[in-house]
């Protein structure tokens, strides 16, 4: 183990994600289970942050085209704007399976996500990865944990992201609410989303949530059916918008409403005012107008 100032620092060796990650986000839920050597998650007095790296990671191209197939980007020779996110995942979930860090991956929420791309990212280019969570923070709605994640090629920082996760509980009514956007209005652009969709991005990104993949698993987490991921969502807004941003831009979004799958999405988008390129942009119910997601995309 290293560290990095005050917060433990260590290395994800392997492959990360598959079930062995299910099954160890899992374990610390189960009655008697949950008090064994290697399950048994710290005090949150003794957590004040926990990061993790990897080594190299060479962007592949089958991958690569695999995951633009599923989010709706063109195949190019640079990635899409979010998919080192998937390259990181694995150090999110090595944290979230970490017994230093004490609160359990099921049933943490992805409520936001910030993501910065300082040049296009081509493929073939190997990306140094690393993930930081801060100290827990108070929330109106629970506990606020944040997640700060790097690509570097070689000592340039070419891509960053923070994930906001909630727990939730009883929150403070003094904490910043978050990200706070107008629903940009539907412009004609509906998606239907087939029920294998979370699926398919599973197999793609490593995010084998049982709340996405199929209304059995779904239904003991509290869900009447699966929903589709909340990453997934992002790169689909994305990849409507991305080949307007230029090579550097930003993209902050707001997870409102879960997507019930099987399901049809509407979205739409419209400039933003004054100075700033970009736009704003949302994923809403065709039915109701529920917003399922909140963005902005801006060039930087």
């Amino acid at each position: 183990m290293t560290s990095t100032g005050t917060t433990p620092e260590k290395e994800l060796v392997g492959e990360p994600g598959g079930l062995a990650t299910v099954a160890r986000a899992a374990l610390p839920l189960l009655p008697v289970v949950n008090r064994l050597p290697g399950v048994r998650k710290a005090p949150r007095s003794s957590y004040d942050g926990l990061a993790y790296h990897r080594a190299p990671v060479t962007v592949e191209r089958e991958h690569v085209e695999a995951y633009g197939a599923v989010c709706g980007f063109p195949v190019k020779d640079t990635v899409p704007m979010p998919y080192p996110h998937v390259l990181a995942f694995g150090l999110h979930m090595a944290i979230m399976t970490d017994t230093a860090f004490p609160f359990p991956a099921v049933g943490t929420v992805h409520v936001e996500n910030d993501i910065t791309s300082h040049r296009p990212v081509a493929v073939g280019e190997a990306l140094g990865l690393r993930v930081e969570a801060s100290a827990a923070r108070p929330h109106p709605k629970g506990t606020a944990l944040v997640f700060s994640a790097t690509a570097t090629v070689g000592d340039e920082t070419v891509w960053e992201s923070t994930s906001t996760y909630l727990r939730r509980g009883r929150g403070s009514d003094e904490a910043p609410a978050g990200l706070r956007l107008e629903t940009a209005p539907p412009n004609g652009t509906r998606w239907p989303l087939p029920g294998d969709l979370g699926r398919r991005y599973a197999a793609v990104s490593g995010d084998a949530n049982p709340i996405h993949l199929h209304p059995l698993t779904a239904k003991p987490l509290g869900f009447p059916r699966h929903i589709a991921h909340g990453m997934w969502s992002l790169a689909r807004c994305v990849a409507a918008l991305e080949n307007r941003l230029g090579d550097a831009s930003r993209v902050e979004v707001a997870f409102k409403k879960p997507i019930f799958l099987p399901g049809t999405v509407a979205f739409g988008s419209r400039p933003l005012e004054g100075a700033e390129r970009g736009y704003l942009f949302s994923l809403t119910s065709p039915t109701d107008g529920a917003p399922h997601l909140t963005g902005r995309a801006t060039a930087l």
